[in-house]
């Protein structure tokens, strides 16, 4: 099993410094992009700044330390009071995000944004990672990633074992037991491990799925083994069930579940084999059905993010993906490279109050790349006017 082919880049504001005055640091996010202005309604000195003036104009005889500015609200220090807007507020949620081994794809870009919202963040890392992710992230290695907009770092409370290819003790085979890169860890199962979170933590609000994985994903369909096939649903799709399975009935009534899915589980994507399509059908699939029984049951809504082609160190096992990160700024409606954090900030929306009707959909976060029925970049458009973003 492996991580998730997703991660992250998230936004990074460094910390504005002005004499004598401190500005107060914000726990909850709105997430907004394009908008070069920082406003503030309260600081913790004497000195005050009108809001929704640029920086750079008001304050230029003072000495302002910064590289980009990052559009945030920032919130009183009283923090019951309702902010301006519709903040994302994740304050007193505790989140559950399995297939994190590095700080490169979706599945940190994700942490980044719940964090930033406030929630707690746990962690469930590939057993095989895991001795290389707790020794990066205790050593710092992380910490230029782990700044969040406020310029605090993303705590992670605590990380656990997961190999969520097996769902109890019983079903782990005898070669991965005596496998010594598994030797040193226990109760690694989703059963195990979801175990563990309630006896350390007792409940959680939000579980987030990143996890795929297909042995013969550069084979074609047609060349794929059955134990290529199977492989590839286990660890990709059924996964996602027996995290739910097992998580649901530690999870608050309200919670929300979300997965990560591709645009080949609806159409063709060559290179995209050993039947990773599939998985990720089944995985769309499943997501309706579980949000029908996971909210009837349990009140929990669940969610799948299309994400759209990002070159983390996962994706690049596949070998195409700079490929497919070309033929996506060229023929999406949005002509930009996404970014790990646009698909981190809509996990953050869904698992918020503000999607609190929204359950058993696929969202979409690929500059619009689903929309498109060919590709504009084709030489058969040659002759046509076809609108390109001039300035990229």
């Amino acid at each position: 099993m492996a991580t998730a082919t997703s991660n992250m880049h998230v936004a990074i504001a460094k910390p504005f410094t002005f004499p004598s005055c401190e500005v107060s640091k914000s726990s909850v996010a709105v997430f907004s992009g394009g908008i070069r202005e920082a406003s503030w309604t309260k600081l913790k000195s004497s000195c005050h700044i009108s809001s929704t003036h640029v920086i750079s104009q008001n304050i230029a005889s003072s000495p302002v330390k910064f590289n980009r500015l990052v559009t945030k609200a920032i919130s009183e220090s009283n923090d019951t009071k309702p902010l301006p807007g519709l903040p994302i507020d994740l304050r007193g949620k505790r989140a559950f995000i399995a297939g994190i081994a590095d700080d490169n794809g979706y599945g940190w870009a994700i942490a980044k944004s719940l964090a930033a919202a406030g929630a707690e963040i746990l962690v469930g890392t590939w057993v095989p990672a895991l001795n290389i992710f707790e020794t990066s992230l205790r050593r710092g290695k992380f910490d230029e990633s782990r700044v969040l907009p406020d310029g605090s770092l993303m705590e992670i409370t605590k990380v656990y074992p997961l190999d969520a290819v097996y769902d109890t003790p019983e079903d782990v085979p005898e070669d991965v037991q005596s496998n010594k890169r598994y030797a040193g860890s226990s109760k690694w199962t989703v059963k195990e491990v979801a175990e563990s979170v309630k006896e350390d933590f007792g409940s959680i609000d939000i579980l987030v799925h990143s996890l795929a994985n297909g042995p013969e994903v550069s084979k074609p369909l047609l060349e794929t083994s059955r134990y290529g096939y199977l492989a590839a649903i286990s660890a990709s799709s059924y996964s996602y069930v027996s995290l739910l399975k097992h998580f649901v009935p530690i999870m608050n009534p309200g919670g929300a579940s979300i997965s990560l899915t591709y645009i080949a589980a609806e159409r063709i994507i060559p290179g995209y084999g050993g039947g990773m399509s599939s998985a990720k059908a089944a995985l769309e699939s499943d997501t309706k059905v579980l949000a029908f029984e996971a909210g009837r049951k349990h009140r929990i809504r669940v969610n799948t993010i299309s994400a759209g082609p990002l070159g983390s160190r996962a994706a690049k096992a596949i070998g195409f993906i700079d490929m497919m990160i070309d033929y996506s700024s060229e023929n999406a409606p949005l002509q930009k490279e996404l970014s790990a954090e646009e698909v981190g900030n809509a996990a953050a929306f869904l698992a918020s109050p503000l999607a609190s009707a929204i359950t058993g959909t696929v969202l979409y976060v690929d500059n619009g790349l689903n929309a498109m029925g060919v590709g504009v970049d084709s030489p058969v458009f040659k002759d046509l006017n076809i609108p390109r973003d001039n300035q990229r």
